[in-house]
């Protein structure tokens, strides 16, 4: 043994046996890491060919199509897009990682076989095993971990996405429903705290946020529609604002084709009939949802200007967060966008934009990918849609091309509107201009005068205080 073992002896000096044993052990460890470099390669030098070559065949064959692929994704990233949000495609792409994980160590299983184990001497069969097993786990852990990040992928695309219509863009521009509120037992879509229209060009991604007041009253809905049918001169109904659309359509589910979605059916009916606009999808948010979609990219950088309260309206308030450029976490996030203690709606619009705005900026490819998992999971709990998993690809295409760009935006509160009695020709005029204006069909509107005390972007104010950020060519300025 110690003979076998001493480095300093030439080769030529080793006896037969010694000779033979170490060819052994060389061959063993050289049938592993062809395995390793290519699967089934083992067996078709010195194994069953037939398996040798079916697993060579598809070892070869995957690593063409992850060619393939590749080199599309790279001449057109939306194709990324389409198959990772394609769940019949992940389902057997989850199916062919756990295939290709068992049969890997199989190969390996069975390369140190071939490689006759037995015949070994007792370190060098140690040492075979040792190898084969941290190769075998490696590779089919590996493969088996991939596998289940595509699972929790594929469950998320199923639940974030409806199965709602295909609808083209309006005007080259597809307008999209976003709403806001608190979830609770039986409560998803109860009376939204925010509601906001994005028009966002269909080939540019330059987008437009229409925000609108929860406590607007008298406003027409789109002609010709349930709710239009039910209040032909407008929501006059004693103590009814926008925010309440979504209750009285509950509350009569019967009128609508789809009960489960009356709600939202009403308050988009309500949405075009106040900005004139075609809602193609809707987005439902989650504000508690939010707060883990914040905390799983690692926080969002938000200027705020002035100190926010965190709690207030009824509870005590618990804390303050301070002014400056914060990183916010989500617990902050939340009740940066939400805050009302000593504000008021329009003020808590405009924070909610800012925010809106630092998330399409900040939240990266990078961020998506290294925090892959958690986000998932916060965004399945966040967002409810009826966007088609079939149109994801093209909104996420959009969402890439809006960073960077400047968006704009316009809110529907005084002393523009008369929330009351709002002027819905009015607002339709401002609402085609803004649009215009970003797309480059009007002049930039100007700017207002502030007093030196006048606050802008994520803190307290209102609009007649200079509050740039309800009302702005270039948001991220504005905050």
């Amino acid at each position: 043994m110690a003979e076998l073992t001493a480095p300093s002896r030439p080769f030529g000096e080793l006896s037969v046996a010694e000779r033979a044993a170490r060819v052994r052990f060389r061959r063993a460890i050289s049938l592993m890491a062809m395995t390793l470099v290519a699967p089934g390669s083992a067996q078709l030098v010195a194994g069953n060919r037939k398996i040798g070559r079916i697993a060579l065949r598809v070892w070869l064959g995957s690593i063409l199509l992850g060619t393939v692929v590749l080199v599309a994704v790279l001449l057109d990233r939306r194709i990324a897009f389409r198959l990772g949000t394609n769940a019949d495609l992940l389902l057997v792409l989850w199916l062919a990682l756990l295939a290709g994980a068992i049969a890997w160590a199989a190969l390996f299983v069975d390369a140190w076989r071939i490689g006759r184990p037995l015949s070994l001497r007792l370190p060098h069969r140690r040492a075979a095993i040792g190898l084969n097993g941290l190769l075998c786990f490696s590779v089919a852990g590996t493969m088996l971990f991939s596998a289940h990040l595509v699972s929790v992928h594929r469950d998320w695309v199923i639940a974030v996405f409806g199965d709602g219509e295909v609808t083209e863009a309006h005007d080259g521009r597809y307008n999209v429903l976003l709403l806001g509120g608190d979830s609770g037992a039986g409560r998803w879509g109860l009376r939204p705290d925010s509601m906001t229209v994005a028009s966002i060009d269909a080939e540019t991604g330059r987008t437009v946020l229409i925000g609108l007041p929860r406590n607007m009253a008298n406003f027409p809905f789109e002609d010709g529609s349930v709710m239009d049918r039910e209040f032909p001169d407008g929501f006059d109904c004693d103590g009814c604002f926008l925010n309440g659309v979504s209750t009285w359509a509950e509350d009569h589910t019967d009128l609508f084709e789809d009960p489960d979605s009356a709600g939202i059916e009403a308050t988009t009916m309500a949405v075009e009939g106040i900005t004139g606009l075609q809602v193609n999808y809707w987005a439902m948010v989650n504000m508690a949802g939010f707060k883990q979609l914040v905390d799983a990219v690692g926080g969002v950088t938000i200027n705020v200007r002035e100190a926010i309260p965190v709690g207030g309206l009824g509870d005590d308030v618990t804390g303050y967060i301070d002014p400056g450029t914060q990183k916010l976490n989500g617990f902050e996030a939340l009740w940066f966008a939400r805050a009302r203690e000593g504000s008021d709606d329009y003020s808590r619009m405009a924070r909610q934009k800012c925010v809106m705005n630092a998330m399409v900026q900040q939240l990266s490819p990078e961020s998506v990918l290294r925090n892959f998992e958690d986000l998932a999971t916060a965004s399945s709990e966040m967002f409810s849609t009826n966007l088609p998993a079939s149109e994801a690809s093209k909104f996420i295409d959009l969402a890439l091309k809006a960073r960077g760009q400047k968006m704009s935006t316009l809110s529907l509160v005084p002393p523009l509107v008369n929330t009351g009695d709002p002027d819905i020709e009015l607002i339709h005029d401002k609402v085609a201009e803004a649009i215009d204006r970003a797309e480059g069909d009007a002049p930039p509107q100007k700017k207002r005068k502030k007093s030196p005390d006048a606050v802008t972007g994520g803190s307290i104010g209102s609009l007649n205080e200079g509050y740039a950020a309800n009302q702005a060519d270039d948001l991220s300025s504005a905050c």
